[in-house]
């Protein structure tokens, strides 16, 4: 199983950036696909989480700027984040299952 995870960066606070998620070795288009991300110091927690119907989930603080979505034709998961802030800086990682499988990470840093 590879989820391969791209798109983070460095971004001005207000800024955006789009996450994407390839995933291989599984059967993508029922699996649950989801966001976690950790902080320097902190534990790992969700973010948002797409069902196999398209159904999402999201972490409070990002509800209204964080937008999850999926291309089973392509296997792959989207995180379109608007309006970043300094504390969404953290390493994004892409999850299937959810939390059965985990891709590398992606790195995202919101300049203030």
């Amino acid at each position: 199983v590879q989820l391969q995870a791209s798109g983070g960066g460095l971004v001005q606070a207000g800024g955006s950036l789009r996450l994407s998620c390839a995933a291989s070795g599984i059967i993508f288009s029922t699996n649950v696909m989801g966001w976690y991300r950790q902080a320097p110091g902190k534990q790992r927690e969700l973010v948002a989480l797409v069902t196999s119907r398209g159904s999402t989930n999201y972490e409070d603080s990002v509800k209204g700027r964080f937008t999850i979505s999926r291309d089973n034709a392509k296997r792959t998961v989207y995180l379109q984040m608007l309006s970043l802030k300094p504390e969404d800086t953290a390493v994004y990682y892409c999850t299937a299952g959810p939390m059965r499988y985990w891709g590398q990470g992606t790195q995202v840093t919101v300049s203030s």
